[in-house]
């Protein structure tokens, strides 16, 4: 068997690399409200939401008027498993540099964070595509400096939703932040005075009030438009839960499988708090 291969082990290093490179399944941009414990595929996470009240005039003397509170219970499927499995030969171990199973689990970490970020970035575009928050196409030319305007117009949407201004994301792919990067409107994180502690899980800077976040992910319905889409993390609640990595011995072979198993679900709660255009960027 793999030298010191201790499953709880591999499973946390892992789960602690996807965190780390998750950009749609970051924290910024989902919620994990109601995470709680998955034990398999197709398990269900019960969501309750409540009506908020009323907000009324008082007049002295007079009785008050008392809202009756509703609520709205909806299912979050955990319905996704995603999984990657290699051989380990003992000749090959042995032969190799030393540490190359481990980068190798690593890749698979790294592989399942962006099926995780492709699918919530997808399931975040069919929530809002076609509604009132979706601007539609703008072309985005790189020397005309419009690609800062194009956001404003999503933060005048997410105002008037009355989505809270702290914490507003957008993510971008990388050919409009290149567009970002020629106006001085733009805060680069790399020029920033925290810009080498913020260039984690894709933030690159503040614009128009949004955290930026730059993602190879980010939808594209045809070729070259991308669906750039910005909210908050109240929008989306995700759940993940790396059940089982482990390494067995193979029966036909001298040496050993290593697998790893992903099990996630997400859900958009609160459309409304998510709003979007489609780039179409130009040189």
């Amino acid at each position: 068997m793999i030298d010191d291969f201790i499953p709880e082990i591999w499973s946390a290093n892992i789960l602690e690399h996807l965190r780390a490179v998750l950009v749609y399944g970051g924290p910024s941009v989902v919620n994990r409200d109601y995470e709680g414990d998955i034990a398999q595929a197709g398990d269900t996470v019960h969501i309750t939401q409540f009506s908020d009240p009323t907000v009324k005039t008082y007049t002295a003397e007079t009785d008050i008027t008392v809202d009756s509170i509703t609520d709205d219970t909806r299912a979050l499927d955990i319905d996704q498993a995603k999984y990657f499995a290699f051989d380990v030969d003992d000749i090959s171990r042995r032969q190799a540099l030393p540490g190359w199973v481990e980068s190798v689990t690593r890749g698979g970490a790294y592989k399942l964070a962006n099926a995780i970020d492709s699918f919530l970035s997808n399931l975040m575009y069919t929530a809002v595509n076609g509604t009132a928050n979706d601007v539609g196409d703008v072309t985005t030319d790189i020397s005309d400096n419009n690609a800062y305007g194009q956001l404003v117009a999503l933060r005048t949407i997410l105002k008037n939703d009355e989505v809270p201004d702290a914490g507003r994301f957008a993510i971008v792919p990388p050919e409009f932040y290149a567009a970002l990067l020629q106006d001085n409107r733009f805060i680069d994180a790399s020029a920033s005075a925290d810009g080498g502690a913020a260039l984690r899980n894709g933030f690159v800077g503040r614009a128009a009030g949004f955290d930026i976040f730059e993602s190879t992910t980010v939808p594209e319905p045809t070729a070259n438009r991308w669906a750039v889409i910005a909210g908050h993390n109240m929008a989306t609640t995700f759940a993940m839960q790396l059940t089982e990595v482990m390494a067995v011995a193979r029966e036909l072979r001298f040496g050993d499988l290593v697998k790893g198993l992903n099990l996630y679900g997400a859900k958009v709660v609160r459309a409304e708090c998510l709003a979007m255009f489609t780039a179409v960027v130009q040189a």
